[in-house]
C-alpha cells in the first residue's frame, strides 16, 4: 500500500500490553526529547547517573550504585540542569513522540561530565582561522554573483524573441567579465542588465558565446559599480570530485538569490538533451548532483566550501531533482583568450562522439590488446570515445561511421573529450590523421578540420517583419540535414503570405537558388514590388518534401536590411539591402473567365460575374485586429472604379 507521495506506507506499531512489556534492562540509554515541559527529577531514591567510556549516561540499579550528588552539590548551573532534566523524559515518555538526536541536537552536559569548564569553552572562536565554513564563503561569493534580466529582440537561429531571467558571476573584476550560459548570453541580439546583491544595476554586452558548449561571457563597465568592492570567483575545474559538497548560488526561480545544496554524484554524465530544434550541447561530459535547480538558475556558479567555482550550472531534470553542470576546462581556456582580446578558435569535423565503457566497446568489437594498452596508459579511465553520428555534408561524412572507436589522433591516444577538442581547436585548416577501430579491423583516415565559426551564423536578414539566417550547425545536427541554406527564424508579413513559417528552409526565390544569405539578398533585389512570385521551400519536420508556394512581395512596410555581429564588441551592425524595384503598373488587371450556369439557374448568371474571392494580408495588428490574414467573398459594386463590397474584417 502506497501513500500519495509514492512512499512505502508503514503502520505505526501498537504498544504492548502491560503483561507483555519487556523486563527493565540493566542499562537504559536516555534520549533528548523534542519538545515539552521539563518535569522534575524522577529518579528513584537509589538511582544515580554515571558516564561510561563511550560517553553515554547509564541508569544503575540500587544494588550497584554509589551515593549520587545532587545538582546543587555538583555545581551544575541552572541552564545545564534544565537540559539534564530533559534527558530523563525518554525514560518515561512513550518512544513514538521522541526523535533521535542529531549531531546538532547533542545536549549540553555539566562541566564534570564534559571535562571542560564554561570559561574554557567561551574562549574558543566560532570561526577558527584555517577551518573552512560555508557562512563566510557564501558571504564573500554572493558579492560576485549577479541576477540577469534580458530581452531577446529578434528571433535568430534556435532562439526566439522574448524576455527571460538568469544568473551570472564575475570572473574578472578588472576587465568586467561575467560568465554565464550560452543560452543566456544568446546568439541573437539582446538587451541585458546585471543586478548585484546591493541592487546596483549595470548594462551588459555579450562578447562571446561558444558555438557548441553552454557557456559565454558578458562584459560590463566596472567603474559603474560605485557602492561595492568588486571581487572575482576563481575557476577551479580540477577540484571537482565525486562526493564533494557544493552550493549552487543564483537567481533560482527568479528569486534573485537562492542557495541550493548538493553533493556531486557524477563527473561523466552525457550532455542533457533539451529537444529537437533547440540548442543542445554535445561532445562533452557533464557533472550531476541532486540540487533541484529550476528556471532562472542558469549560469549559477557551483561552489565548493572554499568559494571556488568547480562547475557551471546549465540545466536540470523536469521530473527529478537532478541538476546538470558544465565542466570548466574549456571555459578556462576561452576566458584567457577573451581577456587578451583574441578570438577563441573552435575546430570541428562535424561529428558527434560519445563516451562508452569498455564492456559496451567490446560489443562493438574492441580488440583486447587495444583495451589492455589503453587501461595501462590511462588507469583511471573506464572507457573510450566512439562515433555517434557524422554530420551529412561535413568533413567526416563518408569517412567516419557510427560505432567507430577512436584510438588515436595524429598518433596520440585520445580517450576523452578535452584531449579531442584540444587537437581540433589547434588544427583549423589542417588535416589530422585519425585512427579508429571498426568491427574487427583498424582504419586510418585523413580528415580536414573546419572552422566552426563558418557553420555558426552571425548574420541575418530582416524582410517584411521576419528574420532569416543561414542553417546553423545546431539546427542541422538536430534534423540531420546539411548546414547552409536560408532558415526562417520568424516569418513576418511577407514570408507569412506564403506560409513560410518558422522552421522552414527556403531553397529558391522566383526560380533563383538561394544556398546562402547573399544569394537570397540578390534574388530579392531582382523582384518587383507588389508582384507575386513562387518560392520553393521545405519544413525541417519533413525535409524530404519540398513545396512551391506564392509569396506577395510587399517590402515597403518594413526595412529590408542585413545585420552582422561584431565578434569583438558584440554589437550588431546593420546595412540596407537593395529593395525590390517599384514599377508603376507592373501588375496589369486580367479578365477572368466565368462559366455559364445551367438554364434553371438563369437569374444567377447576372450575379455570378460580380462575385469575387478576397485574400487579404495586413502588415501590422491595429485597432483590435486578431489576425494578419483574412479570406472571404465579396461582390463588385462599381466595375469602372474597381470598388468591391465585403465584410469589415476582410
Amino acid at each position: 500500500m502506497n501513500n500519495e507521495d509514492n512512499q512505502p506506507y508503514r503502520k505505526p506499531p501498537s504498544p504492548l500490553p502491560v503483561s507483555r512489556q519487556p523486563p527493565s534492562p540493566l542499562f537504559t540509554y536516555h534520549q533528548r526529547p523534542r519538545t515539552g515541559v521539563i518535569p522534575p527529577p524522577l529518579l528513584s531514591p537509589g538511582a544515580a547517573e554515571v558516564k561510561d567510556q563511550a560517553g553515554r549516561r547509564l541508569s544503575i540499579p540500587e544494588g550497584v550504585r554509589r551515593r549520587s550528588l545532587t545538582y546543587a552539590e555538583a555545581g551544575i548551573p541552572a541552564r545545564r540542569r534544565s537540559l539534564a532534566y530533559a534527558d530523563l523524559m525518554a525514560v518515561f515518555y512513550p518512544p513514538n513522540i521522541i526523535r533521535q538526536p542529531t549531531v546538532t541536537d547533542t545536549p549540553f552536559e555539566c562541566a564534570e561530565w564534559e571535562g571542560v569548564s564554561d570559561s574554557a569553552l567561551s574562549h574558543i572562536p566560532i570561526d577558527e582561522p584555517g577551518v573552512a565554513s560555508w557562512e563566510p564563503t557564501l558571504e564573500r561569493a554572493i558579492k560576485s554573483i549577479v541576477s540577469i534580466k534580458a530581452q531577446c529582440v529578434r528571433s535568430f537561429d534556435t532562439e526566439t524573441s522574448g524576455t527571460y531571467t538568469a544568473t551570472g558571476f564575475v570572473v574578472d573584476a578588472q576587465a568586467g567579465l561575467i560568465l554565464s550560459n550560452r543560452h543566456v548570453v544568446n546568439p541573437a541580439p539582446i538587451v541585458a542588465q546585471a543586478i548585484f546583491v546591493n541592487y546596483e544595476e549595470v548594462e551588459l554586452q555579450p562578447v562571446y558565446r561558444d558555438p557548441v558548449h553552454d557557456f559565454g561571457f558578458f562584459r560590463f563597465d566596472p567603474k559603474k559599480v560605485k557602492f561595492m568592492q568588486l571581487d572575482s570567483i576563481r575557476l577551479a575545474p580540477q577540484k571537482a570530485k565525486v562526493g564533494m559538497e557544493i552550493r549552487v548560488v543564483g537567481n533560482d526561480a527568479g528569486e534573485k538569490l537562492s542557495i541550493l545544496a548538493g553533493t556531486l554524484a557524477r563527473l561523466d554524465r552525457a550532455a542533457p538533451e533539451y529537444g529537437v530544434g533547440q540548442y543542445n550541447d554535445f561532445n562533452t561530459f557533464y557533472l550531476q548532483a541532486a540540487s533541484g535547480t529550476s528556471g532562472g538558475s542558469s549560469g549559477s556558479p557551483v561552489l565548493d566550501i572554499y568559494g571556488d567555482a568547480v562547475a557551471l550550472n546549465a540545466g536540470g531534470a523536469t521530473k527529478a531533482a537532478s541538476s546538470f553542470y558544465l565542466p570548466l576546462s574549456r571555459i578556462v581556456r576561452a576566458l584567457d583568450l577573451v581577456r587578451r582580446g583574441e578570438q577563441v578558435p573552435r575546430g570541428t569535423i562535424q561529428a558527434e562522439f560519445e563516451y562508452l565503457p569498455y564492456d559496451e566497446l567490446r560489443r562493438l568489437g574492441l580488440d583486447m590488446d587495444i583495451e589492455s594498452k589503453m587501461r595501462e596508459t590511462f588507469p583511471e579511465s573506464q572507457g573510450m570515445l566512439s562515433v555517434c553520428t557524422a554530420q551529412r555534408g561535413g568533413p567526416a561524412d563518408g569517412s567516419l561511421q557510427s560505432g567507430d572507436i577512436v584510438v588515436a589522433i595524429n598518433g596520440k591516444p585520445v580517450i576523452e573529450f578535452v584531449g579531442l577538442e584540444d587537437i581540433l581547436d589547434s588544427s583549423i585548416g589542417q588535416t589530422v590523421h585519425l585512427s579508429v577501430w571498426r568491427g574487427n579491423k583498424a582504419y586510418d583516415m585523413h580528415i580536414g578540420i573546419q572552422d566552426m565559426c563558418d557553420i555558426t551564423p552571425s548574420r541575418f536578414i530582416e524582410i517584411g517583419g521576419g528574420v532569416v539566417n543561414e542553417v546553423s550547425y545546431q539546427v542541422a545536427r538536430g534534423y540531420g540535414i546539411q548546414t547552409g541554406g536560408v532558415y526562417v527564424a520568424s516569418s513576418g508579413h511577407v514570408l507569412g503570405s506564403a506560409s513560410a513559417w518558422r522552421g522552414s528552409v527556403i531553397v529558391s526565390v522566383n526560380n533563383i537558388a538561394t544556398p546562402n544569405l547573399d544569394a537570397f539578398a540578390s534574388a530579392l533585389s531582382q523582384l518587383s514590388e507588389g508582384s507575386r512570385v513562387p518560392i520553393r521551400l521545405f519544413s525541417l519536420e519533413k525535409p524530404y518534401r519540398q513545396k512551391v508556394v506564392i509569396m506577395n512581395v510587399t517590402t515597403h512596410w518594413h526595412a529590408l536590411r542585413m545585420a552582422t555581429r561584431d565578434e569583438c564588441t558584440g554589437y550588431w551592425n546593420y546595412r540596407d539591402l537593395d529593395p525590390p524595384v517599384l514599377r508603376i503598373g507592373a501588375v496589369d488587371p486580367q479578365t477572368a473567365s466565368v462559366p455559364q450556369l445551367p438554364a434553371t439557374l438563369a437569374p444567377a448568371n447576372k450575379v455570378w460575374p460580380s462575385l469575387v474571392y478576397l485574400d487579404f494580408h495586413i502588415p501590422y495588428l491595429v485597432d483590435g485586429m486578431k489576425n494578419t490574414q483574412f479570406a472571404g467573398p465579396g461582390f463588385i459594386v462599381d466595375k469602372e472604379q474597381g470598388y468591391i463590397a465585403c465584410d469589415r474584417d476582410t
